[in-house]
């Protein structure tokens, strides 16, 4: 009979020292692709000013999103395969060649076509970097270190658009690009010296129709979420053309990995329940997380009056309250070696943190705002990482790498949701409520009508004065009747986002249901399910299948395709360091 050890063991072969110095290159990078994310939102106004092309203006962002999104997905099968090393450098490198050619932009084309050489960097980081984490740590020991690489993607959201904000108004908006250069490249040695390339003895099929399948699903899905209710109309034949496509698509790569025999993502891994159920709050929770977080400011800048100068302090509350709460529970689940009941706790936190959100209008206070931010960020501290590590706990270990990449790639697919919903909502609502909260006679002014139609004039001084310069032609009610105007608008606005906060709050509370039939595996101190540790001692003929989880799907180091049983085969090799 083999050996009953299983077929690779990456962390009995590390010493402290390595694990230390893989985590500082791992967070450094995932550091620099969290600011990436968020440094360039202050730095736009300045870098259409000087390019030109504002037409383009959406397709900055967009562009970035599409690539790094789509790239997940991929890239966690490929680590699953060849190790994660290269594919991390990689990623980190082509971040910041993207960064170079970014800051050399000589036009808004050239600069779009180079944020989506960034995206495709960001992907592969942000992809990579938890199943990193699960390498070189247990799953009972994973829950304190993935407080702190959640402390560190909250620290580069909040000091993203303060170092944009601060390099674009004393030096130039090139350098929000070229500040990555360093900090990639120090990511980079640090992994190039210190990081072991943890391969596996088994080389599957690389699943080349499912990427081009997955691809070509994912895109038209994310392009049809970006431009509906603000490019197009949801029931425009554009947006219904590429839901259509995402829908065919979908059917045809599930079709397709159903027959594969080394899928790009292993369907069998929706009839786990723990990951079944953690995708789905995953995806919905993503929903409104990241459509609450991308309008929050919006309220506090367009409601409150709150300066936009340093736009990065607004949600710095929600940021703070959402790292240490998920350093405490990352704590207590390691305590513990329990999670279920964290996962519902946070969860509930954040139904209360939008309901207060949902309460604010046109009244509310900056210390109104703060509290329901810090509630909000707590219970998305405590919850959000939970069902990450709830999932790499749950499914094998030769499947970490796609299992976490899925995670990932959902929760970035709810938040593109999330926003579209959101956005349609805001602006159907503020359009109805100015109809009755600003005089007739301002709105039949088409000038007027047309500037007060799109709130963010608010938060443009340019813009806010040339509509109080238009008042001038009421005559001597002209200021009066602009500060009636201001005061429609904003209640106007306060209205929106409130309906919109108070969608956020039922879709969570969905999430919490949801969580309640979540089932629950104590975490495992010892990176392979004992299932896994069967099949290297047991023909995988004779291996149970892994809760809903087809036999074939475990490490295939027991026996072949041609059913030979263990005892015939050599014991497993050990895997290869680079």
């Amino acid at each position: 009979m083999a050996t009953s050890a299983p077929a690779f063991r990456p962390i009995a072969q590390m010493g402290t020292r390595t694990k230390v110095i893989v985590m500082a290159g791992t967070m450094l990078g995932m550091f620099t692709a969290a600011m990436d994310q968020t440094i360039v939102g202050t730095s736009m106004p300045r870098i259409i000013a000087d390019l030109g092309g504002f037409g383009l203006y959406s397709w900055v962002g967009t562009g970035f999103l599409l690539a790094s999104t789509a790239t997940v997905p991929v890239v966690g099968k490929l680590t699953d395969i060849y190790g994660r090393k290269p594919f991390y450098m990689a990623g980190i490198f082509i971040l910041i060649l993207g960064s170079a050619l970014c800051g050399s932009s000589q036009n808004v084309e050239q600069l779009i076509a180079f944020r989506v050489i960034q995206g495709l960097g960001a992907g592969m980081i942000m992809g990579i970097a938890f199943a990193i984490l699960g390498d070189v740590f247990t799953p009972a020991e994973r829950g304190r270190w993935v407080g702190l690489m959640s402390g560190v993607f909250a620290s580069a959201s909040v000091i993203g658009p303060l170092i944009g904000g601060t390099l674009t108004d004393h030096v130039h908006w090139r350098w929000i690009f070229y500040v990555n250069l360093p900090l990639g490249a120090l990511a980079l040695t640090v992994l190039l010296f210190g990081m072991p390339n943890i391969k596996p003895p088994v080389k599957p099929k690389l699943d080349y129709r499912g990427i081009v399948l997955l691809l070509a699903t994912v895109v038209p899905l994310l392009l049809a979420f970006s431009w509906a209710g603000s490019r197009y109309e949801w029931l425009s034949p554009q947006v219904i053309g590429f839901f259509s496509w995402a829908a065919l698509g979908l059917i045809v790569f599930t079709y397709a990995e159903m027959r594969t025999e080394e899928p790009l993502l292993p369907i069998s891994l929706f009839r786990n329940r723990i990951f079944a159920v953690s995708a789905l709050i995953t995806l919905i929770t993503g929903v409104a997380m990241m459509g609450s977080l991308f309008y929050i400011p919006l309220f506090v800048q367009g409601v409150i009056g709150r300066s936009a100068t340093n736009s990065g302090l607004v949600t710095m509350p929600m940021m703070i309250s959402m790292a240490i709460a998920s350093g405490i529970s990352g704590q207590v689940m390691s305590r513990l070696g329990r999670y279920k009941f964290l996962g519902v706790l946070g969860l509930s936190i954040m139904v209360a943190g939008a309901v207060l959100l949902a309460r604010m209008d046109v009244h509310s206070t900056s210390t109104d705002a703060t509290i329901a931010m810090i509630c909000f960020g707590t219970g998305l501290g405590t919850a959000m990482p939970l069902f990450m590590l709830a999932v790499q706990n749950a499914v094998p270990y030769r499947l970490m790498g796609v299992s976490t990449s899925t995670i990932q790639f959902l929760r970035s697919v709810g938040g593109t949701m999330g926003v579209a919903i959101m956005f349609s909502l805001i602006q159907s609502k503020y359009h109805a409520s100015l109809a009755t909260n600003v005089p007739e006679s301002v709105r039949s002014r088409p000038e007027l009508g047309k500037a007060l139609s799109d709130p963010q004039f608010i938060l443009d001084s340019r813009a806010y004065g040339q509509v109080q310069s238009a008042f001038s032609s009421f005559g001597a009610q002209g200021q009066a009747l602009f500060g009636q105007t201001i005061e429609g608008v904003k209640a106007s606005l306060a209205t929106a986002i409130a309906d919109a906060f108070l969608v956020a709050v039922f879709i969570l509370a969905a999430s919490v249901v949801v969580a309640l039939f979540m089932k629950e595996v104590p975490l495992r101190k010892q990176h392979y399910t004992p299932e896994e540790e069967l099949a290297a001692a047991t023909p995988a003929s004779l291996s149970p299948a892994f809760d809903g989880m087809p036999a074939h799907s475990l490490p295939p180091v027991a026996g072949g395709a041609d059913g030979e049983p263990a005892a015939a085969r050599p014991a497993p090799s050990p895997p290869s360091f680079h």
